[in-house]
């Protein structure tokens, strides 16, 4: 067997490993950035939802995305994939299969952030299965299938749009249909701070990302041959330390005090944008890329609420709104030498050709998953006869009313109906 094809196989084994790893990020992430009461449920239900959609993602999300005899719209092979051997690829094909699966887990958990704090379980079930088949396979055979957004040259290297962008609009749309959290919005609109119980969880959960971020851009390159794969995670570290820094810094100018959650996200910010760019830009565009994504990160997040929009763990911002961003960088910063997809950007003398593809591809992508998301849901809310829990369920907290037992039973054992919020 060919050496470089067994490197390669094992290089994107690593890089699945890592991207699945980052549920683990998730699961603190979002533990830590909502109550206590909820925390067993939210950990919970992460490794429930990634099982369910690798399952829905090896029936069908697969063979949509990258199945043979396809058309502009979606592929129409590979369904309930076996193993077998892929033509065309310097990798085994199993290997392809689970990194790919696991973009795919990453998307749902981007999506289900905006499920947090008071969505039923079987909503959790139902999204999951027709996300991951219906909604992330479609956009991603656009994209990277080679469907009609990659005949325009789209250029988006591991996912700021198929990944992080479509996981936000799935949460938004699940966002306006849930309806703020209870206490979230008083009558005049103003917000409360509803704060996690856990910044070291999040902070945790932040650094297990950005550390599986390494595999999810770097690993993206498929090869190892010429070790292109060491300037993609330069570029992601690069921009991942840009976007901590600007979010604190303008934290720190605007509030005048420097703000631990806001850097956290200025960070993700960062890694967010960077991952559509980080083939195809020099390493002080990166820096310029990630800098900006982290203070597009703090105002989206005070444009988001006052809209009153309750977005627990910032999913519309990180992923949404550092999502478009980062996917329109590329328009601007794509270097001749390293546009292999698609155009050089604008300050490379190409003009605004290819800023109008990034355009487009994240009107239209950020459309679709909405729209669809939304349809979804509504069908779902008819079926189930509601998404959300009850008021008394949510006041008590999703680990006792969905699992019957509490993630932390010392801290509300014998305290009956008294929960800390």
């Amino acid at each position: 067997m060919d050496t470089m094809f067994l490197m390669n196989s094992l290089w994107v084994m690593l890089g699945a490993i890592l991207v699945i790893f980052m549920q683990g990020g998730f699961i603190l992430l979002e533990a830590g950035s909502t109550r206590m009461k909820n925390a067993g449920h939210i950990a919970g239900k992460t490794v429930f939802t990634f099982g369910l959609a690798s399952l829905a993602f090896w029936a069908v999300g697969f063979g949509f995305i990258f199945g043979e005899n396809g058309n502009f719209l979606v592929g129409l092979s590979h369904f309930f994939y076996s193993g077998y051997e892929i033509e065309g690829m310097n990798l085994s094909s199993s290997v392809f299969f689970l990194f790919q699966l696991a973009f795919a887990g990453i998307s749902i958990a981007i999506a289900l952030g905006g499920f947090a704090e008071r969505a039923k379980l079987s909503v959790y079930l139902v999204f999951t299965i027709l996300f991951s088949a219906l909604v992330y396979p479609v956009v991603a055979h656009w994209i990277w299938g080679g469907g009609w957004l990659s005949e325009h040259g789209k250029q988006d290297f591991a996912g700021s749009t198929v990944v992080h962008l479509t996981g936000a609009m799935a949460a938004f749309a699940a966002t306006i249909l849930l309806k703020p959290r209870i206490g979230k919005f008083n009558k005049d609109g103003s917000a409360n701070n509803i704060f996690g119980h856990n910044q070291v969880f999040t902070a945790l959960g932040v650094l297990i990302l950005w550390i599986g971020w390494f595999g999810f851009n770097a690993a993206s390159t498929v090869a190892v041959d010429d070790g292109f794969f060491g300037f993609v995670a330069l570029n992601t570290n690069l921009a991942a330390g840009a976007g901590a820094v600007a979010a604190l810094l303008i934290s720190w100018i605007v509030l005048g005090k420097s703000d631990v959650t806001t850097m956290l996200n200025g960070a993700l910010a960062g890694l967010v944008a960077i991952t559509a760019s980080c083939a195809f830009v020099e390493t002080w565009a990166a820096v310029v890329i990630g800098f900006i994504a982290g203070i597009i990160v703090f105002y989206s997040v005070r444009f988001f609420e006052k809209r009153k929009i309750d977005d627990p763990i910032y999913a519309l911002s990180v992923h949404g709104a550092a999502g478009v961003w980062g996917t329109l960088s590329t328009g601007f910063f794509a270097t001749p030498e390293l546009a292999t997809v698609g155009l050089p950007g604008l300050f490379y003398g190409g003009g605004f050709e290819q800023l109008g593809v990034q355009f487009m591809g994240v009107a239209v992508s950020g459309v679709y998953a909405f729209v669809v998301s939304f349809i979804i849901l509504a069908v779902t809310k008819k079926v189930l006869g509601g998404l959300r829990v009850t008021e008394e369920e949510e006041i008590m907290g999703l680990d006792m009313s969905e699992h019957g037992s509490y993630g932390y039973p010392e801290v509300f054992q014998d305290k009956g109906e008294k929960v800390s919020s």
